[in-house]
């Protein structure tokens, strides 16, 4: 499927060199941002005290989350999840508090909130066990928020998690480079790895900047950048070997313009349905969803760019050519330019 089709090549490589300055530039960059000002990390990398609660009526998530940050406790998230009535808080660890003693002045401040009081009362569970929790009640009687669960990360669960998160990535970057080296030559492997870092560096080198809230949610972006990026280049790079095939006289500069221009309908499709669809996440999926949206936004625009002058780029300077992905017989005589060609 094509929207439109470029019958003459536009030559991306002519710019290849002033453009890959400007990557290791902005590379260069987040990696300053990176070292000097570190990452903004969420409390599923530091610790801290996670509430389930669940109101009577559907939440007001905005006086939920003014009411929490009137406590002063820091970064704090408030956000829901299942129901329009279940709200999870996430408070940071404060040093001179307990961490039970945060969740109990944070569901106090809730039940003041809805015009309660909080004392104690007896529930049974779903496997009949008598619990005795903190219970919100106002002047009828009802309950308008209830306390459904009480969680503390510890910052060795966090520090896990970051050690697991890094394991994750460093697992993704090796097989996409075992991957590439496989299916096409060396040179592509590192060409795609050496572009896919350059994306998630840049995204991270944001986060850092502005600093944003690191989270799992935004862990997960990032991976999932990492299969889309490389998803971009391997389609480049398999026109790019097509191409050699195809035509024999074009110098390689030729062959990457030729690939990169023949695909770019494929990009403006894939790219901008999916562009799409995140900026709807990001515009309409709340606070939950707004960081991870963050991500692949920027994951996206610059994965369109790595794919086409960081990956091609550096492919063309590696001295990727004809013989590298084409075998030629023994017996292939040099003056006919249709014999010897394997596939």
């Amino acid at each position: 499927m094509e929207f439109f089709r470029i019958k003459r090549d536009i030559p991306f490589m002519r710019h290849a060199l002033v453009l890959n300055v400007v990557s290791f530039i902005t590379f260069a960059l987040a990696v300053f941002f990176l070292v000097t000002r570190g990452l903004h990390l969420s409390i599923e990398f530091t610790g801290g005290t996670v509430l389930e609660v669940e109101y009577a009526q559907s939440a007001d998530i905005g006086r939920t989350r003014a009411t929490v940050e009137a406590l002063n406790f820091g970064e704090v998230q408030v956000q829901n999840f299942g129901t329009s009535r279940d709200v999870l808080v996430r408070v940071p660890i404060r040093e001179n508090i307990k961490q039970d003693a945060v969740a109990a002045t944070v569901f106090e401040a809730l039940c003041k909130a809805e015009q309660g009081s909080v004392g104690t009362r007896q529930y049974t569970t779903p496997q009949g066990e008598q619990v005795s929790r903190p219970a919100c009640t106002n002047a009828a009687g009802a309950e308008p928020v209830k306390l459904s669960r009480t969680e503390f990360v510890g910052p060795s669960v966090g520090s896990e998690l970051a050690r697991d998160g890094a394991l994750a990535l460093a697992v993704t970057i090796a097989g996409i480079m075992l991957y590439l080296a496989f299916r096409f030559e060396w040179k592509f492997s590192v060409a795609g790895i050496v572009a896919n870092l350059h994306d998630v560096v840049i995204i991270l080198g944001f986060f850092a900047f502005f600093q944003w809230e690191f989270s799992l949610a935004v862990l997960a972006a990032i991976l999932a950048v990492l299969g889309y990026s490389v998803n971009e280049s391997v389609v480049i790079f398999d026109r790019i070997r097509e191409t050699f095939r195809k035509f024999r006289k074009l110098t390689t500069p030729q062959v990457i313009d030729h690939a990169i221009t023949s695909t770019i309908s494929r990009t403006v499709i894939t790219h901008g349905s999916t562009q799409m669809m995140v900026l709807a996440m990001l515009v309409f999926g709340g606070p939950t969803l707004h960081y991870f949206a963050v991500a692949l936004t920027i994951g996206i625009l610059f994965g369109i760019y790595s794919s086409i002058f960081v990956a091609a780029g550096i492919a063309m300077w590696l001295g990727v050519k004809r013989e590298d992905l084409v075998k030629t017989s023994k017996d292939h005589d040099p003056n006919d330019p249709n014999a010897g060609a394997v596939v």
